[in-house]
């Protein structure tokens, strides 16, 4: 099965320009998007609409906005923090915000990456760029069945 991203964005532009900018950057992953924080621990968690989706099939990266509608993106990051079954997988927070008290709480609820979504489409590509050659190709991730 191909690995994926789950990019969690509720603005419609935004998900284009990640997705494109993903694209560009020949990122092999397979994208799957949720729009709010809801659908995103559904999907994580294999509930509600996802319930038929296999739960041990976990993405590679999630990519995770902070303002979205129904359960903010800290919110969804504390649950997968709180939960054994993802508390090791890789979250970085892609956002708009550039206030320090969403950064410190990011951090605090236990992001691995706080990344400023730029305004300008070059520096967006280069960023998306960066953020897929680490957390994709150089970053080795947590075993996901970890030996006890």
């Amino acid at each position: 099965m191909t690995p994926l991203i789950l990019l969690v964005e509720d603005n419609p532009s935004d998900e284009k320009l990640t997705l494109l900018a993903l694209k560009k950057c020949d990122v092999a992953h397979r994208v799957v998007v949720a729009r709010d924080g809801a659908e995103a621990l559904d999907y994580l968690f294999a509930t509600g609409a996802h319930a038929e989706r296999d739960p041990s099939l976990l993405p590679t990266l999630v990519l995770l906005d902070l303002k979205l509608p129904k359960i903010d993106g800290l919110e969804v990051l504390r649950r997968v923090r709180a939960d054994e079954r993802t508390h090791s997988l890789p979250i970085v927070i892609l956002t708009s915000s550039k206030q320090d008290e969403d950064v410190a709480q990011g951090y605090q609820s236990g992001a691995n990456a706080y990344v400023r979504k730029p305004v300008a489409h070059a520096e967006f590509i280069a960023a998306a760029k960066t953020i897929g050659v680490f957390w994709l190709s150089l970053n080795q991730p947590a075993p996901r069945n970890p030996m006890r």
